[in-house]
């Protein structure tokens, strides 16, 4: 069974993710967890008019300043799904990345939730605090869609897609996918994206279909071997190429509201790919 204790959720104030926000109100009642909102406060931050860790001015709240703002963005939908949340901020100094995972193992959070990118997070996921964190951390990390925000709305997880390669991580992987679908009782679709088939010949592009025959054929039955030993019986997706468009593509035929992928710690072609995913992925990412 799936618990989730702690949530630590690394926010960009003054300019807060409110749709990471409301997944993370999801979550955390689903799973009654505590909600633990981190702001590392940097030199940016002081002059946006964050005050330093234990200098807070008298009536300062990062919860309450985040609710301000949120109704300020005409977000009234925040407050009401926060609402009840046991909810702790914590204003901390140092080095983003760094900070975030050392909050993480000091609160045992169980999952890390922040923005792909935001105003210090940098605008490209490429070599951007998320990047970093997803990369250097044990713990599983949910980044945003990497979109800009959106009209304030609920958070659901009805379709969920799960990327294999076909290494042991999957188990581990999969098993997440495979619970957070129970929980929201959400349809699950395992993916698993092939080498490409294409190959340069007179007249552009040819597709060779024995090639091609043989590579799903392989996947189709490490897929069914897989399922078999995860006593799973998901849909399945197979698909070749462009990893992160295979994906992207995979996304919207399912209709998934979240990818569940092994891209962190371990190695493997997912991981070499997580950075261009998330990036080409208008939903959120869950990395184990």
């Amino acid at each position: 069974m799936l618990t989730l204790k702690k949530i630590l959720l690394p926010v960009d104030f003054p300019h807060t993710s409110f749709s990471v926000l409301h997944q993370a109100a999801t979550l955390a009642r689903h799973f009654r967890s505590e909600l633990i909102l981190l702001h590392v406060v940097t030199p940016r931050a002081r002059a946006a008019g964050i005050p330093s860790p234990g200098r807070e001015p008298a009536g300062w709240n990062l919860l309450e300043e985040i609710l301000r703002r949120a109704q300020e963005n005409q977000d009234q939908l925040l407050a009401l799904d926060l609402a009840g949340l046991a909810i702790q901020s914590r204003l901390v100094d140092g080095d983003p990345p760094q900070a975030i995972m050392e909050s993480a193992d000091r609160e045992s959070a169980g999952l890390i939730m922040m923005p792909s990118h935001g105003f210090a997070f940098d605008e490209f996921l490429l070599g951007s605090v998320p990047a970093q964190v997803l990369y250097e951390t044990n713990c599983p990390v949910w980044t945003g869609g990497h979109i800009k925000e959106s009209p304030p709305q609920k958070y659901a997880i009805r379709n969920v897609l799960c990327a294999v390669d076909f290494r042991p991580h999957n188990h581990k992987t999969v098993s997440w996918a495979v619970q957070l679908a129970s929980e929201f009782r959400a349809r699950l679709t395992l993916a698993h994206v092939t080498p490409g088939v294409e190959s340069w010949g007179p007249g552009g592009n040819y597709v060779n279909p024995l090639w091609k025959k043989e590579l799903v054929g392989d996947a189709s039955e490490h897929m069914a071997a897989l399922q078999k030993e995860m006593g799973t019986n998901a849909d399945v997706f197979i698909g070749s190429g462009n990893i992160p468009k295979a994906l992207s593509h995979a996304a919207q035929q399912t209709n998934a509201d979240l990818l569940v992928a092994g891209f962190q710690p371990y190695g493997g072609y997912l991981k070499t790919h997580g950075y261009a995913v998330i990036a080409a992925l208008p939903i959120p990412v869950l990395s184990i």
